[in-house]
């Protein structure tokens, strides 16, 4: 019972130690990583910069609810797509982060433009939900998009 107790007071005394943190600058960085992420998919292609930004474990849901898991996998599924040279904007309208600073989430508008075989572009609009997790290097790969 002691020993017990002991530990319990240890973890509060470590977690009480903890500085606080600084929940504005977690949301800077979330923006930062989603501008740079959008900025990444114009400068080396939207294959590239989804696989760089996902999490090992990272999961996409795209058309008819089809869930695509692992970061692997995720980069076949852009690679099928043929997505070279389409163009996607997207801005982040609402940012939220967990109290401990390891989890954010984003929401906002999306736009895709994909050509099509005239050279015309066929343009797709919606909503997008991003969950980002810091991992043990301080940078932010997405868990779900």
């Amino acid at each position: 019972m002691k020993t017990t107790i002991l530990g319990i007071f240890f973890i509060l005394f470590i977690n009480a130690c903890q500085p606080p943190v600084d929940i504005a600058q977690v949301k800077k960085e979330i923006l930062n990583t989603e501008k740079d992420f959008e900025k990444m998919t114009r400068e080396k292609g939207i294959v590239e910069a989804f696989y760089y930004y996902a999490a090992d474990s990272a999961v996409i849901k795209r058309g008819d609810d089809i869930l695509i898991k692992g970061k692997d996998s995720i980069h076949h599924y852009y690679m099928e797509q043929g997505v070279e040279k389409a163009i996607v904007t997207w801005t982040p309208d609402f940012i939220d982060v967990s109290q401990d600073g390891s989890m954010a989430y984003t929401y906002g508008k999306y736009l895709w433009k994909i050509p099509d075989s005239d050279s015309t572009f066929v343009t797709y609009k919606g909503v997008f939900h991003t969950v980002w997790k810091k991992q043990t290097d301080g940078s932010w790969k997405y868990v779900w998009d």
